[in-house]
């Protein structure tokens, strides 16, 4: 008997398809705060920000590092365009701890060179990278 409460999650990179498959729910940020998908959520549009992309299957939960990108919630579909988007295998933990470290020294310096929404964007990529790892 088929689960009535499932909807098509799909997850598309510029470079490949990242997930495709029937889920009973999906978690991710978006630039309004955190949001939770179920099955007949009202359709709407949203623009995803930093964070852990936490995906709800039948066998269990998967997370994966969600950096940035679009979601078209319908119904009984949700679409992510995401420009990058990470498995936790795929991370190289030594080099989101040095960006990290980067981000943070740039915010703690604060030189009138210093991008602030570039430095607290990149530190919010590398801390979603490391959440995910553990």
């Amino acid at each position: 008997m088929a689960d009535n409460n499932l909807f098509s999650l799909r997850i598309i990179t510029p470079d490949r398809v990242f997930y495709k498959g029937e889920v009973s729910m999906v978690e991710f940020n978006t630039i309004e705060g955190e949001i939770g998908v179920l099955k007949k959520h009202v359709p709407t549009t949203v623009i995803i920000s930093p964070g852990i992309l936490t995906i709800t299957e039948a066998e269990g939960t998967r997370e994966a590092a969600l950096h940035a990108g679009f979601a078209e919630i319908l119904q009984d579909e949700v679409v992510i365009l995401a420009e990058i988007i990470e498995w936790p295998a795929e991370i190289d933990t030594e080099r989101a701890q040095r960006a990290r470290a980067r981000a943070e020294e740039r915010l703690r310096s604060k030189t009138p060179e210093t991008d602030i929404l570039r430095a607290e964007t990149a530190l919010q990529r590398a801390l979603a990278r490391i959440s995910v790892m553990k």
